[in-house]
């Protein structure tokens, strides 16, 4: 009976005896529309097929309003013909395209790949709303996406982000309070790229304060690196990743196996809490430090740290080329930095240690003791 009514309804509204689209024929297409949605879940997939094929003939001659009615109707439709859908999806009109983008199940990971690439802010952002998005579409929307863009994907709790996408989300999140605060509250941000944030944001808030009490300028730094550890303290508690790399580490000590070589194959592999406990422990110095020289775009926080670990440059080399820090160093930046890091004395890295975690505990510069000019300089990158 539903076919025989859908037939009839389709020679109605193809009777060539009138010009254009009527009354008459856009009330029969609505009631192609709730057909097919009341039979929603029940139709086959040939007769599916028909709906779709019938209705993407008709929309190139269906007027706005009627596009945008019949894209909200079938958007949250599961059964909805794809045929349809991604004809609506691909309309230059925002209102016809943003919903079923937003929400519609029909379209697959390769019409929403597709889409992203090649549409405008407007559908970017009909996808950034979507209730899960795949790390494909989400480096897509990061990557052509405007600011009101990347705040919505950010935002999103069902997306997901490569570990690229959660690099350059930091690096867009720089001067952008609202992008940080999104940023640092997604539950699936990996730590390192949680430092990185705070990192950023601290720099944020120190110039904030300096701007405001220049008096304190030689307290602030410290102040705010404090803050920033007791964050960071309690998520590496809480971090299994660290627990593992803590283990590792204490059992490697304990049998006397600990190297620069375990230094450098966490580095190759990327694994962040792996290099930054196992250089915490051959440098002699706190877990955070490490972590910080690691992150710090300052290629100088690594050299002192590994020098004074007794690691080598292809070492130091690895560890300036983790992703985590996103130095993007060239062939002329590595040679520049190998040679300030052979020209670098082990005695002048370990009394740069010294001197910072003198400074840390006594709290200001004043009460710091006397170092060489070139130790104070270098202990300047620690802080």
């Amino acid at each position: 009976m539903a076919m025989t009514i859908f037939s009839s309804l389709i020679s109605e509204i193809q009777d060539t005896t009138v010009s254009g689209l009527t009354k008459r024929q856009l009330r029969a297409l609505s009631r192609i529309t709730d057909l097919f949605v009341a039979g929603s879940g029940r139709h086959s997939k040939k007769q599916i097929e028909l709906f779709g094929e019938v209705f993407k003939t008709l929309v190139a001659a269906i007027e706005l309003e009627t596009r945008v009615e019949l894209a909200r109707r079938l958007a949250t439709d599961s059964d909805a013909p794809a045929t349809l859908v991604r004809a609506f999806a691909f309309d230059d009109a925002i209102a016809v395209a943003g919903p079923v983008l937003s929400q519609s199940t029909a379209l697959g990971e390769s019409d929403l790949v597709a889409n992203a690439s090649v549409q405008g802010q407007g559908h970017l952002r009909a996808i950034a709303h979507r209730r899960t998005i795949s790390e494909a579409i989400t480096e897509i929307l990061i990557e052509r996406g405007g600011l009101d863009v990347v705040r919505t994907v950010a935002g999103n709790a069902g997306a997901r982000f490569s570990d690229g996408s959660f690099r350059e989300l930091i690096a867009r999140a720089v001067d952008d309070a609202q992008l940080t605060l999104q940023v640092g509250m997604r539950h699936d941000i990996p730590r390192h790229h949680f430092l990185k944030l705070l990192e950023t944001a601290s720099a944020s808030v120190r110039a904030r304060i300096l701007a405001a009490n220049p008096e304190f300028a030689d307290a602030v730094p410290d102040a705010v690196t404090d803050v920033i550890d007791d964050i960071n303290l309690g998520l590496r508690n809480t971090s299994p990743d660290h627990t593992e790399a803590k283990s590792r580490v204490r059992r490697l000590q304990n049998w006397r196996e600990l190297g620069e070589g375990h230094v450098h194959a966490a580095a190759r592999s990327q694994n962040f809490e792996q290099a930054a406990v196992a250089l915490s422990v051959l440098a002699c110095c706190p877990i955070e430090m490490a972590e910080r020289a690691i992150l710090n775009e300052n290629p100088g926080v690594v050299q002192v740290l590994a020098k004074a670990a007794g690691c080598s440059w292809a070492t130091v080399k690895a560890l300036l080329l983790m992703t985590a820090a996103d130095r993007g160093m060239s062939e002329k930046d590595l040679a520049r930095t190998r040679e300030d890091f052979e020209r670098l004395e082990t005695r002048t890295a370990k009394r740069v240690l010294e001197f910072h975690h003198e400074r840390r505990s006594r709290r200001t510069i004043a009460s710091a003791p006397t170092v060489p000019r070139a130790s104070a300089n270098a202990a300047a990158v620690m802080g």
